[in-house]
């Protein structure tokens, strides 16, 4: 089996995952050479990294955890009261938490900066699910409520954490178009992508808030909780691009395929997936504005 393209070209410039790539593909087969680079994610991952991953874990545990107590309870699955949120959030978090810190791990960044972006992101997912878990628990809804003083700053301290989400991201989002020889076009430009989708899903996130806590204010919380949510479809798709594209670049990686080849698929990926995006979001606004 040959080793990818990619080797004969690029020699010790490449992020240590693709060097793991070149020496082990034609050893060990495609798959093995999978694992192997998989682990060295962690094992040559750094400090903070390492950290990410395993807070990461463990919120995904989290979510899981909830939702096995909502299938042996039998209690609701829908409403702002219903443990599905907590669940919903510790899957979501936890994916997309690991996600941004292997994603990050492409990028040209100062070992300070990679430091203190990564430990906001990190900080935040866990208070964003923590607050989340603990009004499901109250049985109060977590967003849109201000009934109390201690609700009213559980939704502010929600509101910092989704401001440091997005300052981070933006941040990183413009790191991803920055210069970086050292991993292949194809996945670099996946990145790129996939930040921009998940742009998109903060934009989304931040209008729902914004227009929920309109209608709070303007006397009308049951409404807030009706259809503050009304963009969630739109928010989802594009919230896991992050993933699904680098995710792609990387196995693309492993072919014996030439750069031009794989970019080609990447960007056919890209394109599908943003119009996809687009179909639901398109879907939603007429939603919100139909009669």
């Amino acid at each position: 089996m040959k080793s990818p393209r990619y080797c004969s070209n690029r020699g010790n410039k490449l992020h240590n995952s693709f060097i793991i790539a070149c020496h082990t593909v034609g050893v060990v087969g495609t798959g093995e050479a999978m694992l192997v680079s998989l682990r060295s994610f962690w094992t040559r991952g750094r400090r903070i990294e390492r950290i990410g991953y395993a807070v990461g874990a463990l919120l995904l545990i989290s979510g899981i955890a909830h939702i096995a107590i909502l299938a042996v309870t039998g209690e609701s699955w829908v409403g702002p009261l219903s443990l599905r949120k907590p669940a919903t959030f510790g899957l979501s978090f936890g994916i997309t938490l690991v996600t941004i810190v292997w994603v990050t791990s492409f990028l040209p960044l100062a070992d300070r900066t990679r430091v203190a972006l990564l430990s906001i992101f990190t900080a935040a997912s866990v208070v964003e699910t923590a607050l989340v878990s603990l009004q499901a628990w109250r049985g109060v809804p977590s967003h849109f409520n201000v009934e109390t003083a201690f609700d009213a700053m559980v939704a502010r301290a929600l509101a910092v954490g989704g401001i440091a989400l997005v300052t981070v991201i933006v941040g990183l989002t413009a790191t991803a178009f920055r210069r970086n020889p050292a991993v292949p076009i194809s996945l670099r430009r996946a990145i790129q992508m996939g930040f921009v989708a998940l742009c998109i899903a903060m934009a989304t996130g931040a209008t729902m808030i914004a227009r929920g806590m309109l209608l709070v204010f303007a006397g009308h919380p049951t409404a807030a909780y009706a259809t503050g949510g009304a963009l969630k479809p739109t928010h989802a798709v594009t919230m896991h691009g992050i993933l699904v594209l680098p995710l792609l670049a990387w196995l693309l990686s492993f072919a014996d395929w030439s750069e031009r080849d794989r970019l080609r698929v990447v960007l056919l990926a890209s394109a599908a997936y943003l119009a996809l995006a687009s179909a639901f979001a398109i879907r939603n606004i007429a939603g919100m504005v139909g009669p």
